[in-house]
């Protein structure tokens, strides 16, 4: 080829077409052109080149070794124009279909409700299906549109993506009839000596507490008289006089506000979590999960990308 060789791309996409459809006949049928504009276009492109591209009979079409050379590069092209295109729909299209949704029970607790209705009078067109509970589903096998997943960390998995939502801060919380009662830690070295409501991990033990307080550590497992798997039922009974309780400052702040709840041990902390939106694929989102995305960043008053995202989880 000389340098300053003139090529129509569009001619090479026609030649991805056609070795896509098997036939000129059958891509004339699917482009929409004549057989012979293809055939006109194809030997054009040839003349250009300098090389025949095809073999043609009456019987069978078969591609030449400078044509399978040739036949990458088109593909190629092919495959970002309709990527262009695709976006181009997308972004145009409507949200509409069935949402799938997983996510944690204790996301009831976030008082959601006002935002899905919200959601639903903007489009009317999705069905959401929301799915609340603790087992971490299969988006792939179980066909979930996006899940929404608390932790610090996911387990890698090429099949998926996590776009990084917002995170939770955590602390420890009592009821002030429990302060009453039994006093408040003043380090955290005294839990051991107070009751707690410890939480259950995924592998059915009991969560130890880390604390860090600037450059200062702490670790324990204090004893309580209830282990359980939800944290919703936890704050509920932490409110209740039962126990201390470790919560995400999200989670609390109503009951703090109504005077239900009290923070303990203020300047320590409890590890953050981040909240991951999971999807299947790395393709383009549909519309109606990128919505739906949106609708969660509001209502959880996070800007947008306030965590630097990674692909596969």
């Amino acid at each position: 080829m000389t340098p300053d060789l003139k090529l129509d791309a569009n001619d090479l996409v026609l030649f991805a077409r056609i070795m896509e459809a098997g036939s000129f006949s059958k891509a004339a049928e699917r482009v929409g052109l004549p057989k012979s504009t293809l055939s006109r276009r194809i030997t054009a492109l040839e003349s250009t080149l300098g090389e025949p591209l095809l073999t043609r009979s009456t019987r069978r079409l078969a591609i030449t070794e400078f044509g399978e050379g040739i036949l990458d590069h088109a593909r190629r092209l092919l495959e970002e124009t309709e990527a262009t295109a695709a976006l181009a729909l997308h972004r145009q299209a409507t949200p509409q279909g069935v949402l799938r949704v997983s996510m944690p029970p204790d996301f009831g607790e976030l008082d959601l409700a006002p935002a899905l209705i919200d959601f639903a009078a903007h489009y009317p067109a999705v069905r959401l299906e929301l799915d609340l509970s603790p087992r971490r589903v299969d988006l792939l096998a179980e066909r979930f549109d996006l899940a929404v997943r608390v932790a610090s960390q996911l387990p890698d998995d090429t099949s998926l993506v996590a776009r990084p939502l917002t995170r939770f801060h955590s602390g420890l919380y009592a009821s002030p009839a429990y302060v009453e009662r039994h006093g408040a830690p003043r380090a955290p070295a005294e839990l051991m000596q107070h009751i707690c409501l410890r939480l259950i991990t995924s592998n059915g033990e009991a969560q130890p507490w880390r604390l860090s307080c600037g450059n200062e550590r702490w670790e324990g497992l204090p004893t309580g008289p209830l282990t359980a798997n939800s944290v919703g039922m936890q704050r509920t009974l932490a409110a209740h006089g039962m126990g201390i309780v470790g919560l995400a400052h999200r989670f609390a702040r109503p009951y703090v506000e109504s005077g239900q709840l009290q923070r303990l041990l203020p300047a320590w902390e409890l590890p953050c979590v981040t909240v991951w939106c999971v999807t299947p694929g790395r393709r383009l989102l549909p519309t109606r999960t990128a919505a739906f995305i949106d609708m969660l960043r509001l209502t959880l008053d996070v800007p947008d990308n306030p965590i630097p995202g990674r692909g596969g989880i």
